[in-house]
C-alpha cells in the first residue's frame, strides 16, 4: 500500500516538529511543517522523571499536531521519540497519553537508529556525490555522528549530550561565563573522546551540520560577519568572544539568533566547539535535512517493499549463521496459525512481526545451544537493528524468549489485549510442528479459540503416524495450562 501523502513527527527533546509531505515518484514534496519549542528535556527532575508541567505542554502541542494529522490513514504517519523520552523513568506512562493526544503510535527510537535516519534526511537534501561525509547532528538530549557516503551511512554513533541537557547543567539562568564554558567543553571533549579514532579527519572529505543548533550557529556567524560561509573555527573563536563579554543570553544582540533558540545556545556552542576540535574540523557546511526528513523517506520505503527492517532481518540471519530453509518452515507455518487463531483482528502488522520472530527466534544457537532462546532474546534486546524502534525490537525480544520452555514469566502479556497470545502459540507450534527440521508435506491444521480454550485439529491419522510430536503436543497443552489457557488435540 503506498499514500500520496504522509507525514512524520519528530518528538525532539528540545522541539516538536510535524512536517506533511506530497510523494511524488518517491521523493518528497513538503506540504506544511508545525513545529513548538516544548524543552521536553528541561522537564527532567533529578530523579529522572519528566515533571508534570513539561508533559502538559507536550500534550498541548500533540493535539495539534493530532487534529492536523486526523484526515491522514496512520499507516501514512511516523512519530518517533528521542533522548529525553529513551532516559525518562516516566515515559511509559507518559506515552499512553502522548499517543492518545497525537492519535497515531509513538516509536521511541534508539540512539544509532535516530543517527541512521538522520544521515538519510541529510543525504537526501545533498548532492549525489561519493565522497565521505560526516553528518553531525546536536539535539536538545543527545548528539547524533554518522559518516556515509551518497545515501549509505557506514558508521554511527550517538553520544549522551544536548544543547537542552549542557545549557541546563553548565549555564543555569542563562549565565555564560569562561570557566562555564571550559567546564562545558572539556566534558563535551570527554566524551568525543571515545569515538574521535573512528571519526577523525582522515575517514571524511566533508563535514556537515543538520537541525536546531548547526542551522542557528550558521546563521549568527554569517549574519554577524563571522563566517563568509557555514561555521568555521575561526568564527567560533570570534563568537566565543561576543558570548564572554555579553556574560549572558538575555544580554546578546546578535543577528540571526532566534528568541526560541536563545537559551539553549551556550549548551550548543560548547559541544560544536568540542566536536571542531576532538574531530579535526575547520569548516561545516549547513543541509536543511534531518530526523523528520529520514522519516518520511524510510516510510515511503515500507510502502515500498523497501523495508529497512528487511534488510536487517537478512543481515541478521546471514551475521548469525540461521538455518534459513528452517526459519522459512517455522515464518510459513506460523503465520498460516496465527491467521487461524486470530482471525479477522490478525492484521498485516502482527504477522510482519510473527515473521521476523520465526527468522530470528534461533540466532542465540550461535553463543550456546543451552538456553538459546535466552541469547535470543538478549541479542534482539540489545543489538542496533537498524529500522526497528525500541518497541518492536522488545515484542521481538520477547517472542523469540516464549517460543520454547515455560510460560509464566509471560503470563501477564499473554493476558493482555492484543494479539502477543496468538503470535506465542503460533510460534511455539509452528516450531514444534518442524522439529525434526526437515522439510514434510503438514496435513491440513484448524486452529480456534473461544476465550481462553483453544481446539487443534488434525486430519486423518498423523498424530498416530507420527508420536513423538504428539508427546510433545501433550506437553506444550500442559505448558498452557499453567497459564490458565485449555489447548485440546484432535484428530
Amino acid at each position: 500500500m503506498s499514500f500520496d501523502t504522509i507525514a512524520a513527527v519528530d518528538l525532539g527533546s528540545n522541539s516538536f516538529r510535524l512536517q506533511v509531505a506530497r510523494v511524488v515518484d518517491d521523493q518528497i514534496y513538503p506540504l506544511d511543517s508545525l513545529k513548538d519549542t516544548v524543552r521536553l528535556g528541561a522537564g527532567l527532575q533529578a530523579d529522572g522523571s519528566l515533571d508534570a508541567d513539561t508533559m502538559k505542554r507536550a500534550l498541548h502541542c500533540l493535539k495539534r499536531f493530532g487534529e492536523r494529522l486526523r484526515q491522514l490513514p496512520p499507516e501514512a504517519v511516523r512519530a518517533v521519540g528521542t533522548n529525553t523520552l529513551r532516559v525518562a523513568k516516566n515515559a511509559s506512562s507518559f506515552m499512553d497519553e502522548a499517543q492518545a493526544a497525537l492519535g497515531v503510535p509513538i516509536e521511541i527510537i534508539a540512539g544509532r537508529e535516530e543517527a541512521r535516519l538522520i544521515y538519510l534526511g541529510a543525504s537526501h537534501s545533498l548532492p549525489a556525490t561519493r565522497e565521505k561525509r560526516l553528518v553531525v547532528d546536536i539535539g536538545g538530549g543527545s548528539t547524533e555522528f554518522i559518516i556515509g557516503s551518497h545515501y549509505k551511512p557506514l558508521k554511527m554513533e550517538s553520544l549522551f549530550m544536548g544543547c537542552v541537557s549542557y545549557s541546563l547543567k553548565y549555564f543555569p539562568g542563562g549565565k555564560i561565563t569562561k570557566s562555564a564554558l571550559q567546564e562545558a567543553t572539556l566534558a563535551a571533549r570527554s566524551e568525543l573522546e571515545a569515538i574521535a579514532g573512528e571519526f577523525g579527519p582522515e575517514e571524511w572529505q566533508l563535514a556537515i551540520g543538520t537541525s536546531g543548533t548547526a542551522r542557528s550557529l550558521s546563521d549568527i556567524l554569517e549574519l554577524n560577519d563571522l563566517s563568509p560561509s557555514g561555521i568555521t573555527a575561526e568564527g567560533m573563536e570570534k563568537l566565543e568572544q561576543i558570548l564572554l563579554k555579553a556574560g549572558s543570553v538575555s544580554a546578546l544582540q546578535l543577528n540571526g539568533l532566534r528568541q526560541d533558540r536563545a537559551p539553549v545556545l551556550p549548551g550548543g556552542f560548547a559541544i560544536m566547539r568540542a566536536v571542531f576540535a576532538e574531530l579535526g574540523i575547520q569548516q561545516m557546511s549547513i543541509t536543511l535535512g534531518a530526523l523528520r526528513d529520514g522519516v518520511l523517506y524510510d516510510l515511503i520505503g515500507r510502502h515500498h517493499h523497501k523495508d529497512m527492517r528487511d534488510t536487517t532481518v537478512t543481515q541478521f540471519k546471514r551475521r548469525y549463521h540461521v538455518d534459513v530453509k528452517q526459519s522459512q518452515r517455522v515464518s510459513e507455518l506460523s503465520r498460516l496459525l496465527c491467521q487461524q487463531l486470530g482471525g479477522n483482528r490478525v492484521d498485516e502488522h502482527a504477522l510482519q512481526q510473527l515473521d521476523w520472530a520465526s527468522k530470528l527466534h534461533e540466532i542465540g544457537l550461535s553463543v550456546s545451544h543451552t538456553a538459546y532462546h535466552k541469547h535470543s532474546a538478549y541479542i534482539l534486546e540489545h543489538a542496533d537493528m537498524p529500522g526497528f524502534s525500541r518497541p518492536e525490537q522488545h515484542r521481538l525480544s520477547e517472542l523469540a524468549l516464549a517460543h520454547r520452555g515455560k510460560l509464566g514469566k509471560h503470563e501477564a502479556m499473554l493476558n493482555q489485549p492484543g494479539l502477543f497470545r496468538e503470535q506465542v502459540m503460533a510460534l511455539r507450534l509452528a516450531v514444534l510442528f518442524h522439529r525434526n527440521r526437515r522439510d514434510m508435506e503438514m496435513p491440513p491444521v484448524q486452529l480456534s479459540q473461544q476465550g481462553k480454550q483453544v481446539n487443534l485439529k488434525l486430519a486423518g491419522d498423523w498424530l498416530a503416524e507420527h508420536p513423538l510430536t504428539a508427546t510433545a503436543l501433550v506437553q506444550e497443552a500442559e505448558v498452557w495450562r499453567d497459564v490458565g489457557v485449555q489447548l485440546q488435540v484432535k484428530d
